[in-house]
């Protein structure tokens, strides 16, 4: 029996906020472009890389931390959240990424990453130093045990325990990722009120949303108690922190309450967006939690896609089925690749036809009702770069070698001209990471303008979702299928269109439902344009988009 989801979803007529649908490009900016030819991405680089980035057809980027940082976990260990660092460029270099954005029609969201800093921020130094001066408890630390043990068995998610001893205080402190990464204490209101700052420091500065990092992280059970085995078997364990269910050190309900100050922060500024990573083999009741009741934030996405081995059909259906659109729910965001894992390209080609796979995902990716986030390369169908053990630069990919891809191999720089130095990404003779020359030949200047490209399809099937409102804002009706087709709806108002996709490795029949089976394709994974009836038989990995109603107007 089908489902119907989202009854309450907005009329076409309805004024509709400009995030509700709308498609994020991800910038990893040290490997963008590099203007300076140091080999590092810089601002410069995006502000060039815009107008490429419109033409798609987008509705706003997202730029990962370009903050002051020492740059052990490459941004995500900032040592100053109101300041650039110099590798990036400089705060004129910023504002020229908003004011050609803005007049080039995209929003700009950056990351804020709240849950630690670097241990060479300020605060951290002064925190550091004793236990009674005005920074004493803005972190996480802890007396040893009686036999000088650490707190508690919390692992960090690169390895090892999750304390580390500091001599200056004679205590440990808390880390969910590297050493160098202390976590804040945000149970600490003064933390909070500091961390609000930052936000309102970059929201006058333009910013249109926040991506916040590893939110369920911020907070830690203040007792401390150690964390159960999670009882995964050997074989699948990468890292120490696997052999835990993180019931203790993340995921802590109180940080329901801050959402709702940063919330409370954003509605300063109208017209903002902010959406959460949420991680951890179980996040649906979090991500449900940090945006509920339209109090908190907007939206959050998991990592049900990222590190999924295989795109399926029940696994796109569960993911769908757990946003209702039930009032007080808030709007899922998806991505299938980004900076943290491996290349969906990779993971996901079954037969050996990558660029056939790079379209099918763009045409379920940008199907689903939520947001999409394509990371930069996805639009040009890139697979996992190839990253030799001695040019590894993620320090989890180094730790945990040879039983994870690591992160490296889906941040090898952007390939723009493929006869040029470091396929046009850089005139430097060496770059921060090497590049895979394999890039090369899908550089954007071999697939602009031709017809059958990836890049070019992205372009037309982005094009295509704009003319059918359904596709962005509309709610979603799941379909009886077999269990290796995936289908569904999407309508809003009077426009539906019928989405359908074979996911599995057989040919299968499935037959439209009574109202669609005139319906025209609007597009499929080899191409965008009106070309005929929806089919009565799937072939694998196929889909298409259909409907009985051709709109023209963008």
């Amino acid at each position: 029996m089908a489902s119907v989801m989202d009854a309450a979803a907005p009329s076409l007529t309805g004024e509709l906020a400009w995030w509700r649908g709308a498609v994020i490009y991800q910038i990893y900016p040290r490997s963008f472009r590099d203007t300076n030819g140091d080999g590092i991405g810089d601002l410069a680089g995006i502000a060039e890389g815009l107008d490429y980035i419109a033409d798609l057809g987008v509705d706003g980027i997202w730029i990962s931390p370009f903050f002051t940082s020492p740059m052990k976990d490459f941004g995500y260990d900032v040592a100053d959240y109101c300041g650039i660092d110099p590798s990036f460029g400089t705060f004129a270099d910023f504002d020229r990424i908003i004011e050609r954005a803005h007049a080039l029609g995209l929003k700009v969201i950056i990351d804020q990453v709240y849950s630690h800093t670097s241990d060479e921020h300020a605060w951290f130094q002064e925190s550091r130093q004793d236990r009674t001066n005005p920074k004493a408890d803005w972190y996480v630390w802890s007396d040893p045990k009686p036999d000088g043990s650490p707190p508690s068995n919390w692992q960090s998610v690169f390895g090892g325990s999750a304390w580390q001893w500091d001599g200056p205080r004679k205590q440990y402190y808390l880390h969910n990722f590297l050493t160098s990464q202390p976590d804040l204490n945000i149970h600490n209101r003064d933390v909070q009120d500091a961390l609000l700052d930052v936000a309102r420091f970059w929201l006058s500065r333009g910013v249109d949303g926040f991506r916040l990092d590893a939110l369920n992280f911020a907070m830690h059970d203040p007792d401390m108690r150690d964390n159960p085995p999670s009882g995964l078997p050997m074989e699948l364990v990468t890292r120490p922190f696997d052999m835990q269910h993180k019931r203790y050190n993340q995921s802590h309900p109180d940080i329901v309450a801050f959402l709702e100050r940063i919330r409370q922060t954003i509605d300063e500024f109208p017209g903002r967006f902010t959406v959460a990573e949420v991680g951890g083999p179980e996040p649906l009741a979090e991500m449900k939690a940090f945006t509920a009741d339209g109090k908190r934030l907007d939206s959050a996405y998991n990592f049900d896609f990222l590190y999924a081995p295989l795109l399926t059909a029940p696994l796109v259906r569960a993911s769908l089925s757990q946003w209702s659109g039930e009032p007080g729910e808030g709007w899922p965001s998806w991505a299938f690749s980004n900076h943290d894992a491996p290349r969906a390209v990779t993971r996901w080609t079954r037969d050996g036809d990558q660029p056939r796979a790079a379209r099918l995902n763009m045409l379920v990716l940008l199907a689903l009702r939520g947001n999409p986030i394509i990371y930069q390369g996805e639009e040009l169908g890139l697979p996992q770069g190839y990253v030799a053990f001695e040019d590894l630069q993620d320090p989890e990919a180094i730790t945990n070698w040879p039983h994870t891809l690591g992160r490296d191999g889906a941040r090898t720089p952007m390939p723009w001209q493929a006869s040029a130095p470091q396929a046009g990404f850089s005139s430097a003779n060496r770059t921060w990471l090497k590049g895979d020359p394999a890039h090369a030949e899908l550089a954007v200047d071999q697939q602009a303008g031709l017809p059958q490209s990836t890049l070019q399809y992205t372009r037309d099937l982005l094009a295509m979702r704009r003319r059918h409102p359904a596709l962005a804002a509309g709610d979603i009706t799941l379909l009886d299928t077999p269990e290796d087709v995936l289908a569904f709806i999407r309508h809003l108002g009077t426009s539906a269109v019928l989405c359908a996709f074979n996911l599995g490795d057989e040919m299968l029949e499935w037959v439209p439902p009574p109202a669609f089976v005139e319906a025209q394709v609007l597009a499929s994974e080899n191409a965008v344009g009106i070309t005929g009836k929806a089919p009565m038989v799937l072939a694998p990995g196929s889909g298409y988009w259909a409907t009985n109603a051709v709109e023209t107007s963008d």
